[in-house]
């Protein structure tokens, strides 16, 4: 394994907020995309913090995605909008479509919002927790349309899926909402990424060779022909990943994953936003969350020390750690930042 040298969260988002200002974005975007991807490493889901500067700079000098965007309405009523992120930054245009939707729903109770043409959203548990902070429940179902195919069918060698993560965000009275933020495949391409920068495997039974053989050798996911990820739990995940494509791609009007696209990543997004008070008041809704948590923590767990926990749990405990040790990158991610660094002609002490 790569040693990892550890960086202070504060002095890491300013980098990246320097960085992103200085690739085009106005100093709120920079701030605010350096803000969602620090926060993904702060709750331990490196696959989509900081090692993907590099990417997200690539494109923008390539006008595969564009600072700066607004959504645009395509279709909207009182309950539902149909919005175009315009190749905007997933993390600027991702924020503004769940605005959207928990503005809605906070007059009528739901919202539905279908974002086309996002760049990429990142960690898809930020905006489960966005509406989760304002009260809302929500379901956040992601494809991509074309560079994002990386996962075969059940029963199958080729890749002919997206990675197609899905986020649930539930308020809670405690201060901690419960958000389950899962891919529909066994592994996150960035995790494969990161495992490939550190030198280490990937677990066994995420991954197929271009001739399906398994393999935890994260290089054999980048061959020339390329290995593939498998779906979670069999056919059950494949057909999760098929519905989550549909409803993400087809329904939003983004395209479900298609490789004549693949020359650009680009995100679809259908949320569904909940006020639970227009279906349970407070005083229902939050002793059953809190009562039906007990319950299922009450269980006698495998190993004497073992623990049960819930959705949320380990990012929440890794953020808390990672405030106080910092975050800890690899000599390949810190290299590729650093190089941006100097393209941008960006200064910093760290490192």
């Amino acid at each position: 394994m790569s040693d990892l040298t550890y960086f202070p969260p504060d002095q890491l988002m300013s980098l990246a907020s320097d960085i992103f200002a200085a690739a085009g974005c106005s100093r709120d975007e920079a701030q605010q995309v350096a803000t969602r991807l620090v926060h993904s490493n702060l709750v331990g889901h490196d696959s989509h913090g900081v090692i993907r500067i590099p990417f997200y700079v690539q494109w923008l000098q390539e006008e595969k995605v564009f600072a700066g965007k607004t959504i645009q309405i395509v279709v909207e009523n009182e309950t539902i909008a149909v919005v175009d992120g315009q190749f905007g930054l997933g993390q600027s245009v991702g924020e503004q479509a769940t605005q959207l939707g928990i503005d809605k729903s906070a007059k009528q109770g739901v919202a539905v919002i279908a974002l086309r043409n996002a760049g990429h959203l990142g960690r898809i548990g930020d905006w489960a927790e966005m509406a989760a902070d304002a009260g809302k429940i929500s379901l956040h179902l992601v494809n991509t349309s074309g560079a994002g195919v990386l996962v075969a069918p059940f029963g199958g060698i080729d890749r002919r899926v997206s990675a197609n993560p899905l986020a649930v965000g539930i308020p809670t009275d405690s201060g901690q909402a419960m958000i389950l933020d899962i891919s529909t495949c066994q592994i996150a391409e960035g995790k494969i990424r990161v495992a490939l920068h550190r030198d280490q495997k990937v677990p066994a039974g995420c991954l197929i060779d271009a001739q399906g053989t398994p393999t935890d050798d994260p290089n054999t996911f980048y061959d020339d022909p390329p290995g593939a990820i498998l779906p979670i739990a069999g056919h059950k995940g494949h057909g999760l990943g098929i519905v989550t494509d549909i409803l993400a791609g087809a329904l939003t009007g983004s395209s479900c994953t298609n490789p004549q696209n693949a020359w650009r990543l680009v995100n679809g997004m259908l949320s569904i936003i909940i006020d639970h008070r227009f279906f349970a008041n407070d005083d229902a809704f939050f002793p059953e969350i809190r009562r039906f948590i007990e319950f299922v923590k009450s269980s006698r767990t495998v190993s004497p020390d073992g623990e049960i926990l819930m959705p949320g749990e380990i990012e929440m405990r890794t953020h808390a750690q990672r405030i106080k040790t910092g975050i800890g990158l690899d000599k390949t991610t810190w290299s590729q930042i650093s190089d941006t660094c100097r393209m941008l002609n960006v200064t910093h002490s760290l490192g």
